[in-house]
């Protein structure tokens, strides 16, 4: 039996289908650092891909428990082409993760209008996450930019982001 309104049914899927495409993205992101040689870069953005596959795993298996019907959309092909400095993949990185925070305040917005406890609920725990997203990145920003042209500098911002682990739960 169905327990979820058809509106956030949609929203829930669009949402599972952003969190794929932003795998994917920072996949080649971490592509692109490894080519550079700035493998600890790399290792950054690929637990982020593996967090946003995790976070569309944690949104299918709700969309299942409460009876909606999954649904794959198109995923767009990501960007590939990163010239620049290496802070605008970061700025480019922290869009994506803004455009993550709307559509999930989105839900969580309709979510109260068809008053859909549960699912508010379970996105209390992206909401939160999305704080800690977007601080992460605007404080990495913040780092390039005090490194510059530094190349020591850029070294050890390298080496800093080589040491993260992997913190996937699908719990």
């Amino acid at each position: 039996m169905k327990t979820i309104h058809a509106e956030i049914e949609k929203l829930i899927n669009d949402q599972i289908n952003l969190e794929l495409h932003s795998a994917n993205q920072y996949l080649c992101m971490a592509s692109h650092f490894i080519d550079e040689e700035l493998a600890g870069i790399g290792n950054f953005f690929l637990i982020q891909s593996q967090e946003e596959n995790m976070h569309a795993l944690k949104q299918y298996n709700y969309l299942h428990n409460i009876g909606g019907k999954f649904r794959l959309g198109d995923l767009k092909a990501p960007d590939q082409n990163f010239k620049g400095d290496y802070k605008s993949v970061f700025e480019k990185a922290l869009e994506l993760e803004l455009r993550v925070t709307r559509s999930i305040y989105n839900i969580v917005d309709k979510a109260q209008q068809h008053k859909d406890f549960a699912t508010y609920t379970f996105f209390e725990w992206f909401v939160t996450e999305q704080v800690e997203e977007e601080s992460t990145l605007r404080k990495l920003i913040k780092k390039l930019e005090m490194i510059g042209s530094n190349t020591s500098a850029l070294f050890l911002f390298d080496q800093e982001l080589g040491g993260r682990k992997s913190g996937a739960n699908l719990a």
